[in-house]
């Protein structure tokens, strides 16, 4: 496991409105993670629209997904922030649990606080080649500190 590998974790809508940011950083950081980046942000549709390309045309139920979770991810702002630590990306998605809340076991992240696929709390990056390109676009270099441990 890389030492130096980071990962990209967006606290959701669901997560800012249920005042949950402070309860779930502390739960991260509790695994021995460094936090390296910090910040609270209001997303829009061309930052949404970069983000979700791989989902962008996604038809669930006979309906798009993405103006949906477009709507929603823009309902409040979300947490960006980026945790460093050994294997951290793996680490991370199994504390959370699977993606959609209702498939999570209780005590991770979604199966306590999630609701659904998008009512999930988190975003977490799921690839060291993932992690590179969503920190570089919820992030300025400057805005990330790896100085500190």
């Amino acid at each position: 496991m890389n030492r130096d590998e980071k990962t990209l974790i967006l606290f959701k809508p669901d997560c800012v409105r249920k005042n949950l940011s402070g309860i779930i950083l502390q739960r991260l950081l509790g695994e021995g993670f460094h936090l390296r980046g910090m910040k609270m942000m209001q997303l829009n549709d061309a930052i949404l629209r970069e983000h979700y390309a791989h989902i962008i045309d996604l038809v669930i139920d006979d309906e798009p997904l993405f103006p949906k979770l477009s709507a929603f991810m823009q309902t409040s702002p979300v947490v960006a922030l980026v945790l460093s630590g050994p294997g951290v990306i793996t680490r991370v998605r199994t504390i959370l649990g699977p993606t959609n809340s209702m498939k999570a076991d209780k005590g991770t992240i979604r199966g306590d606080y999630g609701t659904n696929s998008m009512l999930n709390i988190c975003h977490a990056s799921d690839s060291p080649e993932s992690a590179e390109v969503e920190i570089k676009r919820f992030f300025k270099p400057e805005e990330l500190f790896d100085n500190i441990d």
